[in-house]
């Protein structure tokens, strides 16, 4: 897969629509909505960054994240819920190593939706997409020591556990255990189809 191609396919997002959940590009418009649950400790607890600390910090993030759509350099979209249109979290691509076709994926929600399969609905989608439009050979996902419930989800959604990287990452001060799950893209079709 050649980088000008994720760089294309990402600078015009698409929607990507399932039973209960839509996802698209995130906007500033979405400020309200993300800022309450990135300002949240529980939630940011197993991830690299902390809790937002005002609004202000959600909508320049969000800005950011704008041009960063505009230039083909973003790879997540917002999960909304189909119901009543607010936006819970964010699920996509974290990054590609183009010259290998693999992807990792990563995913955030409100924890007011935790434990109601919407995590696995959206990776299972961008999934999809990542085998499917992309052409990926291999998807990967990374998560904390301890965060068992992340680790669960990827597994529901067919990704393998492959081990632990000690102490491979500084967060917040403190050396972090990191776990990786993946999937092939021909464990992915015996999977879903």
């Amino acid at each position: 897969m050649k980088p000008e191609f994720i760089t294309k396919t990402f600078s015009h997002m698409p929607v990507l629509q399932t039973e209960r959940l839509i996802l698209r590009r995130m906007s500033v418009a979405d400020a309200e909505d993300m800022f309450a649950y990135a300002q949240m400790p529980q939630v940011s607890q197993y991830l690299t960054w902390s809790p937002h600390a005002d609004v202000c910090f959600t909508y320049n993030y969000l800005r950011r994240v704008e041009a960063q759509y505009h230039r083909g350099e973003f790879y997540d979209w917002a999960v909304v819920d189909c119901l009543d249109g607010r936006m819970i979290g964010t699920c996509g691509f974290t990054s590609f190593r183009a010259a290998s076709d693999v992807g990792e994926v990563g995913y955030v929600l409100h924890p007011a939706y935790w434990g109601r399969g919407y995590a696995t609905e959206a990776v299972r989608t961008v999934l999809a997409f990542g085998f499917e439009k992309l052409g990926l050979h291999r998807i990967e996902a990374r998560f904390l020591e301890g965060n068992h419930a992340s680790r669960r989800v990827m597994e529901k959604v067919g990704m393998q556990f492959e081990g632990w990287q000690r102490e491979a990452i500084l967060i917040k001060g403190t050396y972090c255990t990191l776990g990786i799950c993946a999937l092939l893209r021909q464990e992915y079709e015996n999977f879903f189809r």
